[in-house]
């Protein structure tokens, strides 16, 4: 597939790079926007051009309609990358970007006939291992808020700032809504490398979880414990980036 590469507001790059021989694709986590990996080309070779997704609701995509359910969110995706696809590319996704980042996968696949080179996924559990959580999306304002506030990831100041929260809220319900009303089904297994992430200190998944992720490929699975908690993806960034590069430069 050969394409010409052009702007949209879905996909940002914060340092464009033509010669690069991998795009690497990056999908923040709920309520995260693509500025979470502005500062990733600093430290990834010039071979790699980080490309971060902006997703509906937040940063230059602030006016279009939040998406609430995951097949058209990744349909969506898929059809605004593919001028994008036109050299060899990995994925990478964090918590709820992790869940999206292999369903959009698994379209790619099934619709434009493309693979990533490698599908990286950091702080998400298995796609068929049954949540061992309940659902939050629906909980009242409060509650919902404390659900947040657990994960550790939005500093205290905000948390006590009315204004920024009520512009939040709407987002965050929507990314949990795509997260907590998702049906795993059944695909054939990748025959490209997954390598997964998570943190020692992270409460949300067991390790069970995180491993159940090999049942997902048939080619070279490798799983990663980083110090930090659910967030680590912010205070390890550069022990996680040298492996991504690591794997990477394998393929190459």
């Amino acid at each position: 597939m050969t394409t010409k590469t052009t702007f949209n507001s879905w996909v940002t790059c914060p340092q464009p790079n033509p010669q690069a021989k991998i795009r690497l694709f990056c999908l923040p986590y709920a309520g995260g926007s693509a500025t979470v990996f502005r500062t990733w080309p600093d430290y990834l070779p010039s071979s790699i051009e980080v490309c971060p997704l902006e997703l509906p609701g937040r940063g230059r995509q602030m006016r279009l309609p939040l998406y609430t359910k995951m097949q058209p969110l990744v349909k969506e995706i898929a059809q605004n990358i593919s001028p994008y696809l036109d050299k060899p590319f990995a994925i990478f996704g964090h918590s709820m970007g992790g869940l999206v980042s292999f369903e959009l996968t698994r379209l790619l696949r099934s619709d434009y006939g493309l693979t990533p080179l490698h599908l990286f996924i950091a702080a998400r559990n298995a796609p068929q291992v049954t949540p061992t959580k309940k659902p939050i999306y629906n909980l009242p304002d409060p509650e919902f808020w404390q659900e947040i506030r657990n994960f550790n990831g939005t500093p205290d100041d905000v948390m006590k700032n009315t204004e920024i929260m009520k512009l939040f809220l709407p987002i965050l319900r929507a990314d949990f809504t795509v997260l907590d009303t998702y049906i795993y089904t059944h695909q054939p297994a990748f025959d490209f490398p997954i390598s997964v992430f998570g943190g020692l200190k992270d409460q949300e998944f067991t390790d069970y979880e995180l491993e159940a992720w090999c049942e997902q490929t048939i080619a070279p699975f490798s799983l990663q414990m980083i110090d930090g908690d659910h967030f680590f993806i912010n205070k390890a960034r550069n022990i996680l980036l040298k492996s991504v590069i690591q794997s990477l430069q394998d393929i190459g």
